[in-house]
């Protein structure tokens, strides 16, 4: 993230502080933070067949979820409506707990990074 944005978070984290209760705000975004352990995390692999992308992605996640003993599925684009409207131009997309993490190609060191951060939104 960009030190531009960041200051801006700072100055809207202040402007909310405001009050009797102090730093409410800033508060409230760090419950709205959890912790989870690597087990307790789904990864989801949108793909379609004959896709040479999504054999490559499914050869990176079964890498690292099986490193990390993470559960992990697919999802053939092709079988799923909403899927195909909403990823159609992405192929393959990997999903981490149900947001979309990456799509076309998986980078291993960010998704290994992603699943052992623990922290979700």
């Amino acid at each position: 993230m960009s030190p531009f944005f960041r200051r801006a978070e700072r100055r809207t984290d202040k402007d909310t502080s405001q009050g009797p209760q102090g730093s409410q705000g800033s508060q409230q975004a760090q419950e709205a933070r959890e912790f989870r352990k690597p087990q307790d995390r789904l990864v989801t692999l949108i793909r379609k067949p004959g896709c040479h992308l999504c054999d490559d992605a499914h050869a990176v996640i079964e890498k690292v979820c099986g490193e990390l003993g993470v559960p992990w599925e697919e999802k053939d684009i092709t079988q799923d409506e909403e899927l195909y409207r909403k990823y159609w131009e992405q192929i393959p997309v990997v999903l981490v707990d149900g947001q979309q993490h990456t799509f076309w190609r998986v980078n291993e060191q960010r998704l290994r990074k992603a699943l052992t951060s623990g922290l979700t939104e």
